[in-house]
């Protein structure tokens, strides 16, 4: 710990941070490098404890990913996923915004149902690049591109709407109880964002997404009359079925929707009663993903542990235009300031940072502190780089989307939301009663 004395506290681990974040944004080295080197320098430097930097490996955002790959390279080894292809090419290929938008659309419908993003993503995607082949889009089409990014951000930025749909949300609601014994029931949490986070934004994803990466899908003739299932996939199909009714009740039975996936995958790589060889596992489970994403945990964990995370949310606090007589401006630089803290602690760390701060937030602004915790969803719900939301970093290594298309649609997508969208979340807030 000498060396870290000696340099001031926090700067080595402000340095490590911001090296890490560069790397990524630019990707000027593959990401699992990246997730490497920072593992690393994070040691050698002792900017924090092993399991710390390790954390995210501990995660279960790290095993749902990996099972989640799993059950991807399951459903379309025995054929599930070019079946529900071929039932849903009749339906949607007719233009590509029905084709856009109807992704779009489950993405969001799944969400009521499935709490886990990364769960979803494991389902939605095989489906939805066997529909793109149905529908004549090549392995390296913008098009399939688009509809692989459909999956991402449909799956994370839609789903902050619903109370229990995403990470952030469970770590944003579980802190504010916590700290200030403020509760978010399921229907309001809802009502508040639904119409604008949920409906706008998504027709939104899909409108830009069918103009940054046209298409002309091939229209699928009639579903045809449906074949007996094999055994193979009778058997996936119950197991899917569970796994997803037991991610639906987790609030229930109290089991994890990582460890739910993680024993489905484990069914899934057994011999004879499995579906997943060693040798398919090993060509179809993106291990160089998984540590990006252990990587990306691990360097929130380490902000947070160092304190520079608290020493930056005030630094950045004393700057922000809050005034009590204009609460829009206030309204929109909170907002604002989870979209830097996104940089810092991506999407799933902002709920620890930010909540901790909405009492001399609201002091300051003359909002009532319920109204402060809710503007937080707006901003880590948005992403400005791929990298700040692990669910559209998954989805774009499922489909081998490049980086910069994904940056390109963040910065597109964050743009309507910022310029369009957030101007009438305030006119909903005020309307719906939050801003007192």
């Amino acid at each position: 710990m000498g060396a870290f004395s000696l340099t001031g506290g926090l700067l080595l681990p402000a340095l490590v941070t911001a090296a890490a974040i560069l790397l990524w944004a630019a990707a000027l080295l593959p990401e699992f490098l990246t997730a490497l080197l920072f593992f690393t320098a994070a040691m050698v430097l002792h900017l924090a404890p092993a399991d710390t930097v390790f954390s995210g490996f501990q995660s279960p955002a790290f095993w749902l990913v990996l099972s989640g790959f799993v059950l991807g390279v399951a459903i379309r080894k025995v054929g599930l996923a070019e079946r529900c292809a071929r039932l849903l090419a009749a339906r949607l290929t007719g233009t590509w915004w029905r084709m856009v938008s109807g992704v779009v659309a489950m993405t969001y419908g799944l969400a009521f149902v499935m709490p886990s993003n990364m769960g979803r993503i494991a389902l939605l995607m095989p489906i939805v690049m066997a529909l793109a082949d149905q529908a004549g889009l090549g392995k390296t089409s913008r098009g399939r591109m688009g509809l692989a990014l459909a999956v991402g951000f449909g799956t994370f930025q839609l789903s902050a709407s619903i109370l229990p749909a995403n990470v952030p949300n469970l770590v944003m609601s579980g802190a504010a109880e916590t700290a200030f014994g403020v509760h978010f029931g399921y229907l309001p949490y809802l009502l508040l964002h639904a119409p604008l986070l949920g409906l706008a934004k998504g027709a939104a994803l899909a409108g830009l997404i069918a103009l940054m990466f046209p298409a002309t899908p091939t229209p699928a003739a009639a579903a045809p009359a449906a074949t007996p299932l094999s055994p193979a996939e009778r058997r996936l199909g119950l197991l899917l079925a569970v796994t997803l009714a037991l991610w639906a009740t987790d609030s229930l039975h109290g089991i994890q929707p990582a460890w739910v996936g993680l024993a489905a995958a484990c069914f899934c790589l057994l011999p004879r009663v499995g579906f997943v060889t060693g040798d398919e596992f090993a060509s179809g489970v993106n291990i160089r993903t998984c540590i990006y994403v252990a990587a990306i945990l691990g360097l929130a964990a380490v902000v947070t542990q160092t304190g520079l995370g608290d020493t930056l949310g005030r630094a950045v606090i004393a700057w922000l235009p809050l005034d009590p007589a204009r609460p829009a401006q206030s309204f929109a630089s909170l907002v604002g300031l989870t979209a830097l803290m996104n940089f810092v602690v991506t999407a799933n760390g902002v709920p620890a940072l930010f909540t901790p701060l909405a009492r001399m937030l609201a002091d300051a602004t003359g909002l009532p502190l319920s109204t402060v915790l809710m503007t937080q969803v707006i901003g880590y719900a948005t992403p400005l780089m791929p990298y700040q939301a692990a669910p559209i970093v998954v989805a774009m290594a499922m489909a081998d989307v490049p980086a910069r298309e994904g940056l390109k649609l963040c910065l597109a997508l964050a743009a309507v939301t910022f310029l369009v969208l957030l101007p009438l979340d305030y006119g909903w807030f005020r309307l719906t009663g939050w801003l007192g």
